[in-house]
């Protein structure tokens, strides 16, 4: 009896993330807030913990994003475009350094360092080099599939052609964030609802022409697929995106400890809205 109400709890839980998916991903119209959202998809979670055999392919553990527009052509990513977890709290996060002490087989007492900055609320692309030019640009689609935007990419300022750095990697795939600043979106309030419609919206626009009439801005922060890159970690990957050309967060910080990233949070909830 327990068992097929919480199934019946389950998929009415996965249809509306569906719903949610399409309206946020597909149409740029968010239904909810993003702590709504977040709070269901952890319902969704927390149940398939308890009840394994009733995950649904939709959910959220096995998929990211919604399936790509008929719009435009589709293009496989090389290396899969996940989503970043969620952390509610500190536990959350000394969970999530226990993970990382035991996958690398570390001492308890072991102090990590973060690479800590703030989530912008904007599209996700990916933009493919080969031997420093950008020869393609995907949008995150279902993290799987994207949806092949490179004329649209093209127009906007933040995003280098052609590479002539000699330690540019001779193929990668740079991974960041096309978002409108609140300053910038000031103009275009009669057109859109809010900053993130109007970057997903001038994003898919059909002819390249009308996405460049819109003051667009790219910053990067990852990297899929790649060969010959040569960084140690984090904090050196930043260092030589912005040597290659490309934006990166003011606001990137290396931080030791989780203590210190929940101060660094703290801190930075506060500017927020600034």
């Amino acid at each position: 009896m327990v068992y097929d109400q919480t199934k019946k709890k389950y998929l009415k839980k996965i249809k509306l993330l569906e719903k949610y998916n399409k309206f946020y991903f597909e149409s740029s119209r968010p239904l909810v807030s993003d702590k709504e959202y977040d709070q269901l998809k952890l319902d969704i979670l927390k149940i398939e913990k308890n009840f394994p055999d009733l995950k649904d392919q939709n959910s959220p553990s096995l998929k990211v994003g919604f399936k790509p527009s008929k719009n435009f052509v589709k293009a496989k990513h090389r290396v899969h475009m996940l989503s970043l977890s969620n952390a509610f709290s500190e536990q959350d996060l000394n969970n999530f350094e226990k993970k990382i002490l035991n996958f690398l087989s570390l001492k308890k007492t072991t102090k990590l360092e973060f690479s800590a900055e703030p989530k912008i609320d904007g599209i996700s692309a990916s933009l493919t080099y080969q031997n420093g030019k950008f020869v393609k640009g995907l949008s995150r689609g279902d993290g799987f599939e994207g949806e092949d935007i490179s004329e649209n990419l093209k127009t906007i300022q933040d995003i280098p052609l052609e590479i002539v750095s000699k330690n540019f990697p001779s193929e990668i795939d740079i991974r960041g964030e096309v978002f409108i600043a609140n300053s910038d979106f000031k103009t275009l309030r009669d057109k859109f609802a809010n900053p993130r419609n109007a970057a997903s919206g001038s994003l898919r626009q059909k002819n390249s022409s009308e996405t460049k009439k819109i003051p667009l801005k790219f910053i990067a922060y990852t990297f899929g697929y790649s060969s010959n890159l040569n960084v140690k970690n984090q904090s050196e990957f930043l260092t030589s995106l912005r040597k290659w050309g490309f934006s990166t967060s003011n606001f990137n910080k290396t931080i030791s400890g989780i203590s210190n990233l929940v101060l660094f949070h703290k801190k930075f909830e506060k500017k927020r809205y600034t």
